[in-house]
Formats: structure tokens, sequence, C-alpha cells
């Protein structure tokens, strides 16, 4: 079974200028396991392997009605390498194939409540909660074929090559000739005869042309129906017995369709995200964990870049960036400085906001309320620059706190380096 190429590095290989943009398709935070996308092409009716899946011998029942010529048994983790890894009690590969169905609860067991460990995961490998055990299919010849949104057309964009698998990415470098994109209305969808342009395109034959006509229309179906910002199917398989089937898919979504898709976004993993991520998502912020001994409170990724480099040029390290966006509230940044000091590595915290669409007051005061509620111990520093910066200043000056201000960047990054190194 072929890995899944990234779509985002694959584009950056693509010569066509009609795509020369869909790499920068803003990356999503949504994750889902292989099994989950594998759902939501089938209750779409796109066409499938047929799998179960286990969490151990007490599911053994659902194999009952599952008689296969073949099974593929495949750890469910968020990481690629699942069939070359190794778990820590020693069983080797994340996915097996067996013909004897009494094989499948044996190998099951051996992977549910390890770690699997891949070129992809953390040092400790991901622990591996669920199986999903698939009717294995013979595959007669791959393709490759995604949905994407694309800036330069304002809408999507289905990218297709006749060479899908691994090597999709050289493909594009070394034969851009064997990828096809067509921009589709976003309005009117996918006509018939693109798709079946595209069937063909893929060098699907005879009655295999309108079947995969069917898939791509289903696809496309998908890809508007889940607010989907990237669908990719590689591979869109051919198989021996005369079956158009999409075997491996990889789904990104818009975030900002959360509130249509919930039963989408209820179902995201978190296994291998730092919790300190998750809890920041769920008030609207965004956190990065870093490795030195300085936290960061920012509003906009740009100033998180120049204030850890500005640290860096001081002789010191940044532990972390918090980014508070453009709407923040107090309450906000009461939960920032909390999510920045469960760090332990923190030992000191710097603030770094230019007061566009923030308001500086607004952080201010979010700054005393958490100092104050969580009787904070370590170094603050305060740079604030912008909208209201004034009161935002006097607010800070008359709480009577231990909060030393900053008149631009430099000197807020050399005290906040000097806190640590007289502590």
């Amino acid at each position: 079974m072929a890995a899944l190429a990234s779509l985002s590095k694959f584009c950056k290989h693509l010569a066509k200028p009609t795509i020369q943009t869909c790499f920068r398709v803003p990356k999503r935070n949504l994750n889902l396991l292989e099994y989950q996308s594998k759902k939501l092409l089938e209750e779409s009716g796109v066409a499938i392997q047929n799998f179960r899946i286990l969490e151990g011998k007490k599911d053994a029942d659902v194999l009952k009605d599952f008689d296969v010529n073949e099974y593929v048994v495949k750890a469910q983790i968020l990481a690629g390498g699942r069939g070359k890894g190794h778990f820590d009690n020693g069983f080797k590969g994340g996915v097996h194939i067996t013909k004897n169905r009494a094989e499948v609860i044996p190998l099951v067991e051996k992977m549910v409540g390890h770690k699997l460990i891949t070129k992809q995961t953390p040092k400790d490998g991901i622990l591996v909660k669920k199986v999903m055990v698939a009717d294995s299919i013979n595959i007669v010849r791959e393709t490759y074929l995604s949905i994407v949104m694309d800036r330069e057309h304002n809408g999507p964009v289905l990218i297709a090559s006749p060479d899908g698998g691994m090597d999709i990415e050289a493909v594009a470098e070394e034969t851009p000739n064997r990828i096809k994109t067509i921009p589709i209305d976003i309005t009117s969808g996918i006509s018939r005869e693109q798709a079946i342009d595209v069937a063909r395109f893929l060098e699907f034959k005879g009655p295999l042309v309108d079947k995969a006509a069917d898939e791509i229309t289903k696809l496309y179906g998908l890809f508007t129906k889940v607010d989907a910002v990237q669908i990719e199917i590689n591979p869109l398989a051919e198989t021996d017995d005369g079956r158009v089937i999409s075997v491996d898919a990889k789904l990104n979504f818009d975030d900002n369709a959360q509130f249509r898709q919930k039963d989408i976004f209820a179902m995201e993993v978190h296994e291998d995200t730092d919790p300190k991520e998750v809890e920041a998502s769920k008030y609207n912020l965004n956190y990065i964990a870093m490795e030195g001994n300085i936290g960061c409170l920012v509003n906009g990724a740009g100033l998180a870049m120049a204030t850890m480099d500005i640290i860096k040029l001081n002789g010191g390290s940044p532990a972390n960036f918090l980014d508070v966006g453009g709407n923040v509230k107090e309450d906000q940044v009461l939960k920032a400085f909390q999510i920045l000091t469960s760090d332990t590595n923190v030992k000191a915290i710097l603030v770094n906001v230019f007061g566009g669409i923030v308001n500086c007051a607004t952080i201010a005061n979010g700054i005393v309320n958490a100092t104050k509620t969580m009787n904070l111990q370590v170094p603050l520093i305060v740079r604030l620059e912008g909208t209201n910066v004034q009161a935002a200043k006097k607010s800070l000056e008359q709480s009577g706190l231990k909060i030393e201000s900053a008149h631009d960047l430099d000197e807020a990054a050399k005290k906040a380096v000097q806190s640590i190194r007289t502590v």
C-alpha cells in the first residue's frame, strides 16, 4: 500500500503556474486517523476497502461477518512509516498482512496498548489505541488525485496524475506533463465532461472510465460537503477485479467551518500534540513549545519570530511563544499566562505586543489581572506599542506590581535575558 505524499510538498515541485500558490494553503490543525477519513469517504459513497476497527480481543466479534481472502492489520496513529516501525514491546511493524483470520486478533493484541515508534513519531513513539483490519485488495495500477483550495483561482482545483504512489513528487518535478490541473467552478461544481476527461487522463480504460469518473464526482461532493481545503487520494487504484478504489486518503478542513462541521471536528485526535497546544486552542490562542527558558506572549506570528530572534541575539533562548491574536480579551490573557507558566522551564516572561487591532489597554489590564490572580513569581518584562499604549502603560505603572517595562523590543529582550542571569 503506497504511502501518502504530502500535497503541500508536492505542490512546491509543480511547474504548472496554474497552481503555484496551492502550497500556501494554511496548515490546518484538525487531525483525523486513517479509518476516520475512510468513514467520511464511505458515507459519501466513495469506494473504499471494507474494514473493521478493533481495540483488542474484546472486539473479536466484529470479525465474524468479515470474511475476505486476505487481511491488512494496521495500527492507527497520526504518523507515517508504520509498516517499518517497531513497538516498545519489541514487536516489529505497524502493518501486517495475513490470509488467516485466526491470526488477526493476536496481531491486534501485540499493537494495542503499546507505543509504535516510526521515523515520524516522537522518540518514545505514540500509543496505539485502535487497529484497522481491512480487506487486502490486489492493486493493478496506482493513480493520484487531489482537490485543493487554490488562492490563485479563488476556488477548488483538481490535480491528477496517472503515476500515483510514493514517487508523486518526483513525477511533478521530472515529468510535469504527467500532471493535470483543472480549476473547478465553485458554483456549478465538477461537470461529467470534466470527470470523464480526468478519468481518461488517469489512463482508465473501457468501463473503468465511467467508474473512475463516478469516484471523482463523489470525491468532489465530499470536498464541498465537509468544507475541506484538501482531499488527497494516493493511490486512487485500479484493482484486479475491475474496481476503482480510494486506498489512502488525507483530508484537511477549513477551521472557519467548525460551526458547520461539529461532528467532524469532534473526531479530532490529539495523540501527539502538546497538551498546552490543545488547551490554548480552546481559547483561540496559538501555543508553540521551544527548548529555552523565556516565555513569549505576542500578537502575530511575525512578531513571534522577531521576538525569538532578538532573544537569541541577546544570548537568551525562548521556551515557547503564545500568540494571542487580534481579538484578545482580558480572560484570554490570563489563560495565556497560565499556559506559559505551566512549562516549568519558563524562568521569565517577555510580553511583546504591537497594538493594531489589539487594544494595548486590554493587554495591560489582562497582564495586571493575571499577575495578581496567579501571584506570578517569575520576572515579567513588557513592551507595548500602538493603540491606546499610553493608557496601557499607565495601568501597568499604577498597578504597584513588579512589572518591568521596556521602550523597544531590543531593550525588552536584554532585560528578559538579564533577569534570568541574576536569578
